[in-house]
């Protein structure tokens, strides 16, 4: 893990494309802007785990019906 320090408006690059900058510091809160290409998924961890779980879930249920309908 890359661990930094930045300052408010101060930012860091990630590859070629991907910027992220420190818009503000609140007390125990930071704001990032993040700038990537509309390609590039970016989500919150925790609405990242949301969509990994609905996902398990959904493969769960197809893999239940292609189950029942070879069984007949």
């Amino acid at each position: 893990m890359l661990v930094l320090s930045r300052k408010t408006n101060e930012s860091i690059i990630i590859g070629d494309h991907i910027e992220i900058k420190v818009l503000a510091i609140e007390g125990e809160q930071v704001k990032l802007g993040i700038v990537a290409p509309k390609s590039v998924k970016v989500h919150r961890s925790e609405v990242f785990e949301a969509i990994q779980e609905q996902n398990k879930a959904a493969l769960n249920i197809d893999t239940n019906i292609i189950h029942k309908l070879t069984n007949r």
